[in-house]
């Protein structure tokens, strides 16, 4: 038998097996608090420690916006290539047959009488041949009082996407002008959108502005591809005296530049992915866009113009029931204000006032379409 004998310290005491060993734990007091150092919470007031909650609260909130629109500058949509069929077409001796008159009152409160069918035939304002088709303002009449003749067509058909692909062999300019080749719903204006596919004032000489006009929510501050240069990101028409998103392409892209070389072809594409233009000088046009029996391809076309992405942009609920319009507006809201008119483009006079005393210099104030071409994908 072996025994076991237990040595016990001398400031150690015995304790019952069934008596507990406590440990108490005491919250220091606001003397030991004051000699803490700062970083440590136990010497913190209630009113620190919930301003330091609210902080990291804060910080942590900060972090996952800061993520998700981090994330959102670096999306970017799927641009898969799409099959294309042509659809409509708007050429030759027909052009206008497809189109509407509008002849109301100018709603941007220009210096311009837009006219019927049978006046801007009448006074050869309007006119088709197999080759082309030209909308003019009139050159003749001198000393106007309520405006001066010009045209304004509306295609007949509307459409919610597609391709569009826009011929043009002259465009307007000249002082006191405002023209546009443009697509909107005219009836639910700004709601269902607005696309400027070409769109310049006076001598047109600083290029072409490809330019989305929407209702609030729709913004362009993302990653885009594009060589033209963005000038507004925010399209709400509300913004920045209804300037748009607009992307300003380089001088030879509008006016007398771009006619001299032979004029080119716009092509427009609309579709849930985002809104792309882009622009071909005369003698550069794909071949896909030369023969209507080859289906076109805008993945083979290289960077658009103009990219609109939908990554804060629901396209396709901003942009609907799309009519073709082309028109030239005189004077008017944005082309007789007195900051383009009189300083950007040195016009003289009065807006008003040249147009209506000056027909001579509106020559060169009429559109020349080879025609327009549209494609839905299938």
């Amino acid at each position: 038998m072996i025994e076991t004998t237990a040595t016990l310290a001398k400031d150690d005491t015995l304790r019952p097996e069934s008596e507990p060993l406590v440990t108490h734990i005491h919250s220091p007091s606001q003397e030991d608090r004051e000699h803490l150092p700062w970083y440590n919470p136990h010497g913190w007031s209630l009113r620190t420690k919930l301003l330091v909650g609210i902080f990291c609260i804060a910080a942590i909130i900060a972090i996952i916006v800061g993520a998700v629109e981090g994330s959102k500058t670096r999306r970017y949509p799927d641009y898969s290539p799409l099959r294309y069929r042509l659809v409509d077409r708007y050429n030759g001796e027909k052009f206008f047959e497809r189109f509407g008159y509008f002849s109301d009152e100018d709603p941007t409160s220009g210096f311009v009488r837009y006219v019927n069918q049978s006046t801007a035939l009448a006074q050869n304002l309007t006119y088709a041949t197999p080759e082309s088709a030209i909308l003019r303002v009139d050159s003749t009449t001198p000393n106007t009082t309520d405006g001066r003749n010009s045209v304004r067509i509306e295609s007949k058909a509307t459409y919610d996407d597609g391709l569009f692909i826009f011929d043009i062999l002259h465009t307007p300019y000249g002082c006191g002008t405002w023209p546009a080749l443009w697509l909107t719903d005219g009836s639910n204006w700004p709601f269902n959108g607005e696309i400027d596919v070409l769109e310049a004032t006076n001598n047109g000489t600083d290029g072409n502005a490809v330019t989305l006009h929407t209702r609030p929510g729709c913004s362009m501050d993302v990653r885009r591809k594009e060589t033209g240069d963005a000038i507004y990101t925010t399209c709400d028409n509300s913004t920045n005296g209804n300037a748009g998103c607009g992307v300003k392409g380089p001088s030879l892209s509008y006016g007398a530049e771009m006619n001299a070389n032979g004029g080119g072809i716009y092509a427009l594409e609309i579709r849930s992915a985002g809104i792309r233009a882009w622009f071909f000088p005369r003698d550069s046009i794909p071949p896909d866009l030369t023969n209507e029996s080859t289906a076109p391809d805008p993945s083979t076309w290289g960077t658009a113009l103009a990219d609109f992405p939908n990554t804060s942009c629901d396209i396709p609920s901003h942009f609907r029931n799309q009519s073709i319009i082309a028109n030239i507006d005189l004077c008017g809201d944005y082309g007789g204000r007195d900051d383009v008119y009189t300083d950007q483009f040195s016009c003289p006079g009065n807006c008003t006032d040249f147009v209506a005393r000056y027909p001579e210099n509106f020559t060169q104030a009429y559109w020349e379409f080879g025609g327009f071409w549209v494609y839905s994908s299938e």
